[in-house]
């Protein structure tokens, strides 16, 4: 018999477990099942229904003899059926154009943007970690982006490259309306947003790794370069890991920035795959084809970080 100790664990543990089945795991297994079906909507008639006409005022009118009018009106009832059609919405999304060119999109987003990121991040943690006059102050502006939304950053930015009144008009470059220049803008807003991110991170570890270590290094060499190559570097191989995973599953999620800076323009020159896949279900009602899609970009994360993880196990062990 399992002792009441145990039953008061199980007790407690159980709105987590229901939060999840009901947040998580149902959400997810519909979708899926989405994306084996053609949702149909149909409008059906249930009936007729009599009901007063109305003046400008709100009041019913009212005939001749005193009575009141009225006017037949149909009910009308939505109906949506789902018809089971196997792999071919999965078919239909591999072989569509527009969908390969939003994957290529999303993957060139993601690794020059993170790469970019950390990069920076690493940059700015290294030189925040020294004693420079005013560090205090330049640490809490930096990490401001991060408290912002991305619909309002996005607008912000819209603001600032757009081409026309924005206060970098007198460039002359079509930030916005080039199919070259437009997946840099974007990508710039990002780096913007989540450098800072990554910043935080980074420094709080190098805050960490204890003093006499970096002493008993600069004993054996005096090369910041060899310093931070065999010793700092390797400390934090993990946080960089970390960040990265954190990084690549956020931003393969790119659609905020896309629909407040340029709706996936100019033509689909910036249509990520998850600005593909709502348009699709919720601008065209093709719900197979967006769980379909939805699922294809889940799995390509899943096996990237299934890898990552696995080269990083082979590296300690």
């Amino acid at each position: 018999m399992i002792r009441w100790d145990k039953r008061i664990k199980l007790l407690f543990l159980l709105p987590a477990v229901i939060w999840v089945l009901t947040l998580t795991i149902a959400p997810l297994f519909f979708s899926l099942y989405l994306s084996f079906t053609d949702v149909k909507r149909e409008v059906i008639i249930t009936g007729v229904e009599e009901i007063p006409v109305l003046d400008k005022d709100g009041n019913p009118k009212t005939r001749s003899d005193g009575s009141i009018r009225t006017k037949k009106v149909k009910q009308k009832e939505l109906q949506i059926k789902y018809d089971w059609v196997g792999f071919k919405k999965y078919k239909r999304v591999i072989n569509d154009q527009e969908y390969q060119d939003a994957a290529k999109f999303t993957f060139i987003y993601v690794i020059v943007s993170v790469v970019i990121e950390i990069i920076l991040g690493l940059f700015l943690a290294f030189l925040f970690n020294r004693r420079i006059y005013g560090r205090g102050f330049m640490r809490s502006l930096m990490i401001l982006p991060i408290f912002a939304t991305p619909f309002a950053i996005g607008f912000m930015f819209f603001t600032i490259l757009f081409e026309i009144s924005g206060p970098l008009a007198w460039m002359g470059i079509p930030f916005l309306s080039n199919h070259n220049w437009a997946p840099f803008s974007v990508m710039l807003v990002d780096i913007w947003q989540w450098t800072p991110f990554c910043f935080l991170v980074f420094l709080a570890a190098l805050q960490g790794i204890p003093d006499d270590l970096i002493e008993a290094a600069t004993l054996d060499t005096k090369s910041a370069y060899k310093i931070w190559s065999s010793v700092i570097l390797p400390l934090l191989q993990p946080i960089i890991v970390l960040v990265i995973l954190l990084r690549v599953a956020e931003s393969a999620k790119l659609y905020d920035y896309i629909a407040s800076l340029t709706k996936g323009g100019p033509g689909t020159a910036t249509q990520s795959v998850s600005f593909l896949v709502f348009n699709k279900a919720f601008k065209m009602n093709d719900f197979g084809y967006a769980s379909a899609g939805s699922f294809l970009m889940l799995i390509v994360v899943m096996i990237f970080v299934m890898l990552f993880f696995t080269r990083l196990r082979k590296t300690y062990e």
